[in-house]
């Protein structure tokens, strides 16, 4: 219900004697009868009024928040760097025998660490594809919410073990981290929070930890963290580091305390299923007890070895895109989410990597 408020003043406003103005009561108060008084309410009254009716310019709306998806994909052909088929291993398991999907082939594409990450394993693992040493092998492995792991499945039993290529590197322990001098990672400490690292970023696209000396340009060490789909070398008690004829993939959260204690050498970059749904193992660490159980492995090259093998790419961890992504990761705005985090984990940071276009 509005109120009215009676002024009473001469010559106001050019000889109006008497106004009565409906007001909302939240904005209502009774005016003075003085003539200077009421004409300065009057006014400021005719201003806000006329303000109220004034049209106002339209705001500019703001821009949408993308998903870290919806970056990724409208980032520029230029972002995206090549995968060289030198850098890949192909894995080929047996058909999958499932009732639903008899005969389905299963392959899964790992990307070997660059130069001059873990280079002492993946050289040796190059040797063990060119050899085709692991033809006939074994998955062995399956313990839930940690890794997969394959190779020879008689590989304890020195009657039984397959025997190795002539030529394997054996890799020191000091391997599992490279000196700062030997190349700088990107530097992604901003929104991080790692329990594990100092500091973490990317060095050809893969995610690494890094203690602050490497930030000066001298001293310090950097390495290879364990992510989901990151692939490392099986070994038994130090000073042993393994020879890369046993390899595992994470299946889980990242077990980031393997860190500088076994070598990663690669990341699975597609047929992450085949590994990750296979039947847990039910003997101790999730090993197969039985021969049936094991999914057998029918070849593993070198990605120069397999003519019909897809080019691959990643985004460029380097370029402005892959830093909108990152962004996005740790704070996402886009319509589902209601409060940013504000940081994020490294390993929640998987690079995207796709087949090229």
């Amino acid at each position: 219900m509005s109120l009215i408020v009676l002024c009473e003043a001469l010559n106001v406003n050019q000889g109006i004697n008497q106004t009565l103005w409906k007001w909302p009561p939240s904005r209502t108060r009774l005016l003075s009868q003085g003539v200077g008084s009421c004409n300065d309410e009057l006014m400021s009254l005719l201003a806000l009024l006329a303000a109220l009716a004034a049209s106002p310019e339209p705001a500019t709306p703001p821009a949408k928040a993308l998903a870290p998806t919806e970056i990724v994909a409208a980032a520029p052909a230029a972002d995206w760097m090549a995968i060289a088929p030198s850098e890949l291993l192909v894995m080929d398991l047996a058909p999958d025998a499932a009732p639903d999907a008899a005969g389905r082939p299963r392959r899964v594409v790992i990307q070997l660490l660059p130069a001059p990450i873990s280079q002492g394993w993946v050289g040796n693992i190059r040797k063990l594809a060119t050899a085709h040493w692991w033809d006939g092998t074994s998955i062995n492995r399956a313990q839930d919410n940690y890794v997969v792991q394959w190779g020879d499945p008689d590989g304890e039993d020195k009657g039984k073990a397959k025997a190795l290529p002539e030529g394997l590197a054996l890799v020191p322990q000091t391997e599992y981290t490279i000196s700062g001098d030997k190349g700088l990672p990107r530097f992604f400490a901003p929104q991080s929070r790692d329990s594990y690292s100092p500091l973490v970023g990317f060095v050809g696209g893969f995610p690494v930890g890094m203690n602050p000396p490497v930030m000066h340009l001298s001293g310090g060490d950097w390495w290879p963290v364990h992510c989901y789909a990151s692939v490392g070398v099986g070994r038994n008690e130090p000073p042993d580091t393994g020879t890369g004829a046993e390899l595992y993939a994470v299946i889980g959260h990242a077990p980031r305390q393997l860190d500088r204690n076994i070598a990663v050498v690669g990341r699975v970059i597609e047929g992450m299923e085949h590994l990750s749904t296979l039947p847990r193992g039910t003997g101790d660490l999730g090993f197969y007890k039985t021969a049936p159980e094991r999914t057998p492995i029918r070849s593993i090259r070198n990605g120069t070895d397999v003519p019909d093998l897809p080019a691959f790419e990643y985004l460029g961890t380097e370029s402005a895109s892959f830093t909108r992504y990152a962004d996005a990761r740790a704070n996402r705005r886009d319509a589902f989410y209601i409060q940013p985090a504000g940081g994020v984990d490294i390993c929640n940071v998987p690079v995207p990597i796709r087949r090229r276009k």
